[in-house]
């Protein structure tokens, strides 16, 4: 099954004309030809390309090095031939394509690490999609996955079924719980300021952005990546979606470990939390021995008002 992937056309859409013209779509980089250099695992392309971005940018932090990587080996390597990607055009419309060539290098234009793309003639507005595609659509960064949307997507462009609520990892229990407990991932972050958590955590920032929400790991993307207002830990959160208790426990774990050896700085310690609906009897036993990660339980409630 094909992928599907919002990317941006530069910074706020700065190239969406060209991108369009041409029919391609890029980033900006400054490590030269890539060529013969994307190795098919993104981790082996980020720990040859992290030194060298982190050389390029002393300033820079693990994570940020880490994330721009990340992103630049998506672009060129991770978005396979077949896939979609939804590109902004800067007017709150989201042009349609089919990425048809491998990774190509342009130096004497804009984005010069690029894929070659036949963009539909459907477009969809962002006002036709679901708050939950918007919201995905939406997120800070170069690219973003959106592949769970595929439905939606195709229905938008082309008239197929509706979505049915299903989920494809083993490892979902509830369906249900899982599609609300993303929207609560969203509203967690819009509104984290006014959370406990986010009297002593910050979501990870990079230049003034949001950048630690589904931030990308070897074993799969972390909810939320926090780091505490003194800059001596990093948080990894987790809501459970509906999944299995032992299986989110072992997640959170591997993600901690990857953020302890790839992301930490020295001094800087890693702690997790895991959020569900249910106060989860099997998450609190496993928890009992390991006082690094913090279970938290949520609520919701709504009431309805006369107009």
């Amino acid at each position: 099954m094909k992928s599907y992937f919002r990317v941006m056309m530069g910074k706020k859409s700065v190239h969406a004309e060209a991108c369009i013209s041409g029919n391609f779509i890029g980033i900006m980089d400054d490590t030269g030809d890539l060529t013969g250099r994307l190795p098919d695992n993104w981790r082996s392309f980020n720990k040859q390309f992290i030194p060298i971005f982190l050389n390029a940018h002393p300033e820079k932090s693990k994570i940020a090095a880490g994330l721009a990587c990340g992103v630049m080996w998506t672009v060129c390597k991770g978005i396979k031939k077949g896939d979609w990607v939804l590109c902004p055009d800067g007017t709150g419309t989201y042009r349609v394509g089919e990425i048809t060539s491998d990774y190509v290098y342009v130096p004497e234009g804009p984005l010069p690490h690029r894929r070659s793309v036949h963009w539909l003639a459907q477009t969809i507005d962002r006002a036709e999609m679901s708050e939950a595609l918007q919201n995905s659509t939406g997120s800070i960064g170069t690219v973003s996955d959106i592949t769970r949307y595929h439905e939606e997507i195709e229905r938008l462009v082309g008239g197929t079924q509706s979505p049915v609520l299903v989920s494809t990892d083993a490892t979902v229990e509830d369906p249900a719980a899982f599609a609300l407990e993303k929207h609560l991932e969203d509203f967690l972050v819009q509104n984290w300021t006014q959370t406990e958590l986010g009297k002593e955590y910050d979501i990870y920032e990079e230049d003034g952005e949001r950048v630690g929400q589904q931030y990308a790991t070897d074993t799969g993307p972390v909810d939320i990546l926090a780091i505490s207002k003194d800059k001596k830990r990093l948080l990894v959160l987790e809501l459970k979606k509906g999944r299995a208790s032992d299986a989110v426990v072992g997640q959170v774990l591997r993600y901690m470990g990857y953020v302890q050896e790839e992301l930490a700085e020295e001094g800087q310690t890693v702690h997790g939390v895991i959020i569900a609906l249910e106060d989860d009897q099997r998450i609190r036993r496993a928890l009992a021995v390991v006082p690094s990660i913090v279970f938290y339980r949520y609520q919701v409630s709504f009431k309805l008002v006369k107009a």
